[in-house]
């Protein structure tokens, strides 16, 4: 069934990030520790010209801006695009994710370069009591192909690890989905197997998913 259209809500250039009035930030490095005391949860560069931050609310209007303009490509994959029909939509995601304690709460990043959003890299259906987490991500395609998704994967990996605790990370992806199985295999996840049927994709078309995870000892064991 064709997507119903939508009537486009281009956000003003004054995005009303956190993060905006800091823009210098791309080539001040030595201003790291400034800037991450202007803002909630965690923060990280993740090469020169790249950092993720937790989403906040005031995010959520580019935030579907950005998936609104790669929609078409975004929606093949991604089941939770369609629903999406406006920005309140995506306020409410991001009010109930904030809403959980930060120790506890499934911590969503925006992946920036500069003032420009390229993705989402999150954590996902984390259990807690059995110290296991998976890891959820998108990219815009301009930024493909040149190992940023990789690069904070990695990160979050680490992170998780070292400061929740988490033994095990398990990534789920389509089987036909190569950029998304990429992330995994180049980190050195397992393959486990296959979800058969495991997720509802367009048109009532289920795909299977491949099951990949790391464990914490193997995390552990990456060279720096």
């Amino acid at each position: 069934t064709p997507l119903t259209p939508l009537t486009p809500k281009k956000i003003s250039s004054k995005i009303p990030f956190k993060i905006i009035q800091l823009k210098c930030m791309e080539k001040q490095t030595k201003n790291t520790e400034k800037v991450k005391q202007t803002l909630n949860g965690h923060f990280a560069w993740i090469e020169a010209d790249f950092f993720i931050r937790e989403a906040v609310l005031e995010d959520a209007s580019v935030i579907w801006q950005t998936i609104y303009d790669n929609r078409d490509y975004l929606r093949t994959w991604l089941p939770f695009v369609d629903n999406l029909r406006e920005v309140a939509d995506e306020e409410e995601f991001l009010k109930t994710q904030l809403s959980v304690p930060y120790k506890e709460r499934n911590i969503v990043f925006v992946i920036m370069c500069g003032n420009e959003l390229c993705g989402l890299v999150g954590f996902v259906t984390t259990d807690n009591i059995n110290h296991r987490t998976e890891i959820g991500y998108w990219l815009i395609p301009k930024y493909q192909g040149r190992g940023i998704m990789s690069r904070c994967v990695r990160h979050l990996c680490k992170w998780v690890v070292s400061e929740r605790g988490i033994n095990r990370i398990q990534i789920r992806c389509a089987t036909g989905n190569r950029p998304s199985n990429a992330i995994p295999q180049r980190l050195g996840f397992t393959l486990e197997g296959i979800e058969r049927e495991g997720e509802l994709l367009l048109e009532g078309k289920y795909t299977d998913l491949n099951v990949y995870s790391i464990l914490k000892n193997e995390v552990e064991n990456w060279i720096n």
